[in-house]
Order: structure tokens, then sequence, then C-alpha cells
């Protein structure tokens, strides 16, 4: 949140003593002058009342009863001077009391300041004491129900913590009570961002960014937004101009050619990818992009031609080597995809989709025991993997271990109802153990399954968790 708040020359709480003296000195000068009728009401012109206990809310709290009191003794002699004096005589008496009267008022109001709860509100905020600063503002916000600065600093302060929930609480209090409040939209919408809550952060930011089309910051989160929507064609469209108002964002310009890889906009990634290598030509993530988009265009040889060049920029670039091994596995080359696949879990030990098809492609290289292990670690991190499990079930089979496996082939069911492999490894099971009535359903339902195509690699590392994934080269599948 900007440094408006309680202390913004525009909030009614700031208690800016310059400004009022200012305002005072104006107007009467003005009065002074001649320049107002005589008639003239001074407490409405200055928006002040006369009741003096009045004054405490309309200035914004924290003023006494008997700074109050001053101030209208001082309003009110102001009067019986301009009324008795002639003309002649008005200006430089009335300066003069007004010059003595305020050196004396501002030396009573710096005093005062030193303990106006806004103040030490902010100034404990601004010391990073978020504990104390948070009982601060509650205190204000409880006395003045109100007013909203004191609710959009609850709401900043909950941010900083991290906690979203509330701070998006609060944060809708304070535009209940002044929607118009300076940068308070644009708070609550980070919050709603970084809180996951992306619908509502693209419903709050949406009039800002209509007011500010070419708003960077507006821009980006609510392009951000889309692409956690998974709405890639409109996330490309808002965050393709912030690229282009941000040429060196590396970023944002990955983010962006994803967006338009998932959205089939292969004429933009192209471009992204050209931006890419210009801003850094041995880019092993340019490489990667590009190679996952011609396996989206099912140019086998040249996306493997580009992880294979990813590898060479970079051996330690997140998911080269689980790329391309992914790319050998499904064309059956499994020794060189195995090597792949231990060159990330070299790089990144608990990547489990690497362990999982360095697991397969032990299996299908005859190699049960190397297999059996990474497979159950596979399934200790993540028990939902439809492909551990089966091929854990083939293992404990082989191994006649039946009534394991029967146990694996069934999980692995349950959790993808499609595998025809497990269908066909369950009926194999079923005979084997005598169990022909069972056998005959399940190869019944292998025949009528159509064995599934490969998923394409853009699929595959959308899968793979944000803990393994570059900053900013992570892709999302989408829903």
């Amino acid at each position: 949140m900007s440094r408006r708040g309680l202390f913004s020359p525009r909030s009614p709480l700031r208690h800016d003593w310059e400004t009022h003296a200012l305002s005072f000195t104006f107007f009467l000068d003005a009065l002074a002058f001649g320049s107002a009728p005589l008639n003239v009401d001074v407490h409405s012109k200055l928006g002040i009342s006369r009741d003096p206990g009045a004054i405490e809310t309309e200035l914004g709290g924290g003023i006494s009863l008997e700074m109050g009191f001053i101030l209208c003794t001082f309003l009110e002699n102001a009067f019986e001077l301009r009324t008795l004096l002639s003309p002649p005589f008005q200006t430089n008496i009335l300066k003069r009391s007004f010059s003595i009267s305020f050196l004396a008022l501002g030396m009573t109001l710096q005093v005062y300041a030193q303990t106006d709860p806004g103040q030490v509100a902010f100034s404990l905020e601004r010391e990073g004491k978020l504990t104390e600063a948070k009982e601060a503002w509650r205190a204000l916000a409880t006395q003045y129900p109100s007013k909203a600065e004191p609710l959009a600093h609850l709401g900043l302060i909950e941010s900083k913590q991290e906690q979203f929930p509330e701070a998006i609480k609060y944060y809708r209090r304070a535009m209940a009570l002044d929607p118009r409040m300076p940068g308070l939209r644009l708070n609550l919408g980070l919050a709603l961002f970084k809180a996951g809550e992306y619908q509502e952060t693209i419903s709050t930011l949406e009039p800002l960014l209509k007011a500010q089309p070419s708003d960077q910051q507006l821009s980006i989160l609510i392009g951000m937004s889309e692409y956690g929507l998974s709405h890639f064609a409109d996330a490309s469209r808002l965050l393709k101009p912030a690229s282009e108002r941000d040429p060196q964002n590396l970023t944002l310009l990955l983010t962006l050619a994803h967006a338009c890889l998932w959205s089939k906009q292969y004429s933009c990634v192209q471009d992204a990818f050209h931006r890419i290598v210009a801003l850094n030509a041995e880019s092993a993530e340019a490489d990667m992009l590009m190679g996952e988009t011609l396996d989206e265009m099912k140019d086998h040889e040249g996306a493997v031609r580009l992880f294979r060049a990813a590898v060479s920029a970079n051996p330690k670039e997140p998911n080269v080597h689980f790329g391309l091994g992914y790319l050998l596995w499904t064309k059956g080359q499994y020794p060189e995809a195995a090597t792949e696949f231990q060159a990330e879990l070299s790089n990144d030990p608990q990547h489990t989709l690497a362990m999982l098809y360095l697991g397969d492609a032990k299996l299908q290289m005859n190699l049960p025991d190397e297999a059996r292990p990474l497979l159950e670690k596979v399934l200790e991190a993540d028990n939902t993997s439809s492909m551990a499990h089966r091929d854990l079930g083939i293992v404990l089979a082989d191994q006649g271990k039946k009534e394991q496996a029967l146990a694996e082939f069934q999980a692995a069911i349950r959790i993808n109802s499609k595998d025809v492999n497990a269908h066909y490894r369950l009926a194999r099971l079923y005979r084997s153990m005598g169990k022909t009535a069972e056998a005959k359903i399940e190869f019944d339902k292998a025949s009528s399954l159509n064995k599934a195509e490969d998923d394409r690699l853009l699929k595959i590392m959308s899968t793979i968790p944000a803990t393994h994934q570059a900053p900013g080269s992570g892709t999302k599948q989408p829903r």
C-alpha cells in the first residue's frame, strides 16, 4: 500500500498541522482584506464545528476537548477583532494577532503530535513492529468505525505477515467505507492474487485496468490470474503487451510463451523463442520451450534435437534431462531414456516423475529388482500414481506375490479405469489364480478399450510440482 493512509494530504484522519495552518491563514487574509463578507461563518467555511467536542472527529480524532476550546476561542476572538477594528488597522493587527496565536498553537500541536495515536501506529508499522502496530490500528478502527484508513493498514499488516484471508477481510471492510481510497483496490487485488483467488482478483482489478489500460502491474496481475485459471488465450492477450513494455523480463516472456503454447498460438511461441534467444543465445529454457512446441506439433525428431541442445546449454536446468528422457521413452529408447532420468535425479533427488519413469524404463529393460525400490519410493511420495501401482503390480506378479500384485492392479484401475495394460495384467493374474470368470471380465474390458496414445510432453511436464520448476519456466495443465 502507498504511504498515504492516515497521513495522506487527502486523509480525513491526518493531523497535518501545517496544512490546516495554511488554510486558516489564507482564509483570514482574505477576510482581513474585505474579500469575504463580514457575516461569513468561519467554522463552516473551514469544515469545523463550533462545538469543541465535535472537532475531535472532524479533524480526525486525537484532538482533546481542551484543544477544541483553544481553537474555538481563537476563532471567536478573531471575529471580535474583525468587528471592532476600523478597516485601516484590521489587516496588520489581525495578522500580528494570528501570528502570535499560531506560534503558540503550533508549539502546542507539535508536542501533542508526539502522542498522536495515528502517528504512533504508523511509526510502529514503519519500524517493523507489526504486532504492536496491529493493536494500535485496531484501537483506532474501534474508535473511528466510519474511517477506512485503520482497516486498510490492518490489511496491509496481515499481507506483510502472509495472512492473506485476514488481509482480504480488512481490505473489504475498508472498501465498503471508502471504495475510492487511493491504492486500496489494488492492495485488495494483490491479496486475492496471493491467496490464489484468481477470479476475484480479475473482477477486483478490471475496473482499474479499464481506467489505465497500459498499467504494467495491473496487466501482469490480471494476465497471471487468467493463466492461473487456465484461460491461456486471455492470459496471452494481456501478457503480450506487458512483455513488450518490459522486453528484458525473461520470466514474463517465458510465461507468455507457455500461455501461447497452451492456447496453440505457435507463431506467438516462435516469436517469444527468438526474443529469448536475443536476450540469451545459450538459453536452455528457450530450447526446451521450442522442443515442447515441436512435440505438440508432432515433430518428434525436432523436439529431441532441441532438448539435446538444451542439455548441452545447461545440464543443470530443471527438467531438461526429464524432458529429453520422456521423449526418448515414448519411442521405446529405454536405455538412453533411463540415463536421462537418472541425470535428472542427480540434479534433483526428489523429482518424483523422473523416479517413476526411470522405474518403468528399468521394468521395460527387464530389470525388476532395480525397478521395485524406485516404484515403492514413488508411491511413498504419491500414492495416487496409477502407473506406479500398475508397474509395481507387474513386478510383484512376476515374483509370485499374487495377493500383493492383485492389490496393486486394483489400485491402479481405481485411479485410472481406462488403463488397458492394468486390466490386461489383472486378467492374466486372475487366470493364474484360477479365477476364470473374473479373468474373462477383465479381458473383455481390456479388449473394449483402445490403447491410449502416450501423453504429449507438455502435458506431462505440466504435472511436475512447482518446487521442481525453474522460476517462470513451469507450465500448467488446463483444467
